[in-house]
């Protein structure tokens, strides 16, 4: 049977403070400068989310992206979204909450929900120029 991806794009506002406790705050304001502002910043992130698996007969869909959406807005969008990655994500607290440490967080969330199709990758846009990837290695 072939093996499709479909990908799922959602969009959510959050804000941060990209900071170490064990860093002092001139190193954190070496190391991480605007981001380290002490009283946060934002950004209107973008996340696309990618499933492969067999198509159905009985459908012609991997996944009813619908079905995708709501497993999302479930899993991570309605708990990151106009929300404070510092102070309000459960799932983030003792993480330094770089885009990098979000999509390895985000992916840990949804991979369980998505069966029988497998999520495959990950793309969390932070801004228009920069994003991630992660596919779970």
């Amino acid at each position: 049977m072939p093996q499709v991806t479909v990908t799922r794009r959602m969009h959510f506002n959050a804000a941060h403070r990209v900071h170490n406790p064990a860093l002092s705050d001139d190193e954190n304001r070496t190391l991480f400068g605007k981001c380290n502002n002490p009283n946060w910043h934002g950004h209107n992130y973008v996340l696309d989310v990618s499933v492969r698996g067999e198509v159905s007969e009985r459908t012609g869909y991997v996944m009813d992206l619908a079905h995708l959406k709501r497993i999302v807005e479930g899993a991570v969008i309605d708990r990151v979204d106009h929300k404070n990655f510092n102070l309000d994500v459960d799932f983030m607290q003792g993480t330094i909450p770089t885009s990098e440490n979000i999509v390895v967080a985000f992916w840990r969330l949804i991979a369980p929900l998505v069966a029988p199709a497998t999520l495959t990758r990950l793309v969390l846009w932070e801004t228009a120029n920069n994003y991630v990837e992660y596919d779970g290695r």
